[in-house]
């Protein structure tokens, strides 16, 4: 193939087109508006797993559109939804691409189930399935392997982690062995019969959503991830509106980029001070548009579904 070239065929270019029509109409008759919002801005995340593209002028490419659209919420605008570009400063690969395209919604008034409950409509057109299964986070740990990750102690899931995988990470914080587990051991299983919806992570993996309490009356994060043929296709959660708390977390995120050798990112006052005016109690998700393509067109290579590497 010469250079100039796409990497996705004629037919991927046009399921990309019908996909994004089906979901124009998907939303349309639910009343759920579309929205358009700013890829380029003052301030990005500051989710220490997340690194951002820095424009030269200083300004960043946004990793999704969450922060603009929470500030539409605030000022009035019902719910909404937008197809847009997102970009990420990460290694690219056969699952992953520095420019990604995002499908995100917010609906008011819906809890996470409520959420969950659209999402899996909106895949069953997508990509036609009809079952989805639910699974906590919890419970994904211990039948793959054999702990409960809420309670186990920072020595034995360090011990746990380093049988299944030859690494050294000095400095690494709970989480990231909990990532590390999550990635090698558990995602590669999760939805090979049926996508499968993960929730109630732990409360230090909330990062803008609410905390709650499960049935056993541990906390844990009003979030869920989506995952289909061991592909994780969206985040979603059950949105936090207290700006108190959020900025509390936005520095915590800060202090872990500085411990990990990293910067920290500036912290966006606009998006807090729309906390501070009232966000109304929502739901929101993303949903990597690519990933759901790939497994539309059984391909397990993000470069099969974009029309330019």
């Amino acid at each position: 193939m010469q250079r100039w070239q796409p990497t996705a065929s004629i037919e991927a270019i046009k399921a990309r087109a019908q996909m994004y029509r089906l979901i124009r109409d998907f939303f349309s008759d639910r009343a759920v508006i579309e929205v358009d919002t700013p890829l380029v801005a003052d301030c990005s995340v500051t989710d220490p797993h997340i690194d951002s593209l820095q424009l030269a002028q200083g300004n960043y490419l946004q990793t999704s559109p969450e922060y603009a659209i929470k500030r539409l919420l605030a000022a009035g605008v019902p719910d909404c939804f937008e197809i847009t570009k997102a970009f990420r400063a990460e290694e690219q690969g056969r699952r992953h691409h520095t420019e990604f395209t995002l499908l995100e919604w917010y609906r008011i008034g819906f809890d996470l189930w409520d959420l969950m409950d659209e999402m899996a409509d909106l895949i069953e057109q997508l990509l036609g399935c009809h079952h989805f299964e639910h699974k906590s986070y919890r419970t994904c740990f211990e039948e793959v392997l054999g702990f409960n990750p809420h309670t186990i102690s920072d020595e034995q899931l360090i011990f746990e982690a380093k049988q299944l995988v030859d690494i050294e990470m000095r400095g690494a914080s709970r989480d990231d062995w909990l990532h590390l587990l999550m990635s090698h051991a558990i995602e590669p299983e999760l939805g090979q019969q049926a996508p499968v919806f993960v929730f109630d992570y732990p409360p230090s993996q909330a990062a803008l959503a609410r905390i709650n309490r499960d049935e056993s009356g541990e906390q844990v994060a009003a979030r869920f991830e989506l995952y289909y043929r061991g592909l994780e296709l969206a985040n979603g959660y059950h949105e936090l509106a207290d700006a108190a708390v959020q900025k509390q977390r936005f520095h915590q995120d800060n202090a872990e980029r500085i411990k990990a050798g990293g910067q920290a990112m500036p912290v966006d006052y606009a998006f807090l001070d729309a906390l501070e005016s009232g966000l109304p109690d929502c739901s929101g998700v993303a949903l990597g548009l690519d990933r759901v393509l790939m497994l539309a067109l059984n391909t397990d290579r993000i470069d099969d579904v974009i029309t330019f590497r």
